[in-house]
């Protein structure tokens, strides 16, 4: 009997599909939400793997864009520099799990994240 849980319904991913969601997650890091975006408008309709993969980091990097925002409100009682390097961190730390993760052809699901795209 296995225990591994698998997706029901997704196929193991090509190694094509792998790389492209890696280089989606880490691009995330350099230009916010604009790789994820365009890997899955692209490839929505060609690989659910990889755009599963595309949408949550989309969604991740809205998510950090929203948080930002609201740090950069926050400037202004000067918590908001403390939070913007926290976000920032984090946005780093858990693209690179990400990465890690879609390179070994696992499905990765980002904390503390808003679900925007479905």
């Amino acid at each position: 009997m296995s225990t591994e849980m698998t997706t029901p319904n997704m196929h193991t991913p090509s190694n094509d599909d792998k790389n492209i969601a890696t280089i989606t997650h880490l691009a995330g890091t350099i230009f916010s939400f604009v790789p994820s975006l365009i890997v899955w408008v692209l490839k929505k309709n060609d690989s659910e793997y990889l755009s599963s993969q595309a949408k949550e980091a989309l969604n991740f990097q809205i998510s950090v864009l929203l948080a930002q925002f609201i740090a950069w409100f926050l400037a202004w009682i000067l918590i908001g520099f403390v939070f913007m390097a926290i976000i920032w961190l984090a946005n780093i730390v858990l693209c690179i799990i990400a990465a890690i993760a879609t390179s070994k052809g696992e499905t990765y699901r980002y904390p503390f994240t808003l679900r925007l795209i479905n």
